[in-house]
């Protein structure tokens, strides 16, 4: 009886949502697990989302593709039958690792570097940085990573250069692509399988070590060669969160110009 139910309810939810009707008004007597303020806060932010003008309603999400059972809180497999890239990415850097080998989620207070205690216990999985009924990238691009994080290089994220383009935008959408927000060094840009798509690569694993991957895969899309790996490697300007020009100066590239003129015959 507590299956169909829970069934009625992720469908007349759906119907309800996608139709623009009365949610109190719809919903099964007996599905009193949630307050009705918790779902007029949910329609508030589902309805204008990416998910609603997709016409991805409650039941693509809490409902089994198979066995048409409900689910009551959807993990990563439910956000990657649409996302297949962000997920399957996801699931090989350090937030989510633990989960593609079957252990149990992530939590801050496994990390190396400082952590919010107040994050001590929150399991890192897709919500742990996306709102799943609002699906807004505004908050995940910054907010979402300082919820947790409490080292230096995070803190002063807020007080870079870097940051500048992003605050000046206001609370829009989604960043635009002026804008230099945690993600767009830290989750890299990508074509989907296809070639066609883009999606957002969430192995946020992939660009912290070498150094000289951070600067080749992500400062050179903005910066020129010998700047980014002058910058990458002044650990002061690192933990700054690039406050100031480098002050170091890497010989190597005095090396490359030496040879470069000696091969010009200069």
């Amino acid at each position: 009886m507590k299956k169909l139910l829970a069934i009625a309810f992720s469908i007349t939810l759906s119907l309800a949502l996608s139709l623009g009707l009365s949610l109190t008004a719809s919903l099964p007597a007996q599905a009193d697990s949630i307050t009705e303020a918790e779902l007029n806060e949910i329609t508030a932010q589902w309805k204008p989302s990416a998910h609603a003008l997709a016409d991805v309603n409650c039941s693509s999400c809490h409902q089994d593709s198979e066995t048409k059972a409900f689910v009551e809180k959807p993990n990563y497999e439910s956000c990657q039958s649409c996302h297949e890239g962000e997920t399957d990415t996801f699931l090989l850097g350090k937030h989510g690792i633990r989960l593609r080998e079957g252990q149990t989620p992530l939590t801050p207070t496994k990390a190396r570097i400082a952590m919010k205690p107040e994050a001590h216990s929150k399991q890192m999985n897709c919500n742990a940085c996306h709102n799943v009924h609002s699906v807004d990238t505004y908050q995940a691009s910054v907010d979402s990573c300082l919820t947790c994080h409490n080292d230096e290089h995070s803190l002063n994220y807020k007080n870079s250069k870097h940051s500048q383009s992003f605050l000046a935008e206001g609370n829009i959408e989604r960043p635009s692509n002026a804008s230099v927000t945690c993600s767009t060094c830290h989750l890299q840009r990508e074509a989907d399988k296809s070639g066609k798509n883009t999606f957002v690569n969430h192995n946020n694993t992939y660009n912290l070590k070498p150094r000289d991957r951070m600067a080749s895969e992500v400062c050179m899309n903005c910066h020129g060669m010998e700047y980014a790996f002058n910058s990458i490697f002044d650990n002061e300007l690192v933990n700054s969160n690039f406050s100031r020009p480098p002050e170091i100066h890497l010989k190597s590239f005095d090396m490359v110009r030496v040879l470069q003129e000696k091969r010009e015959g200069k």
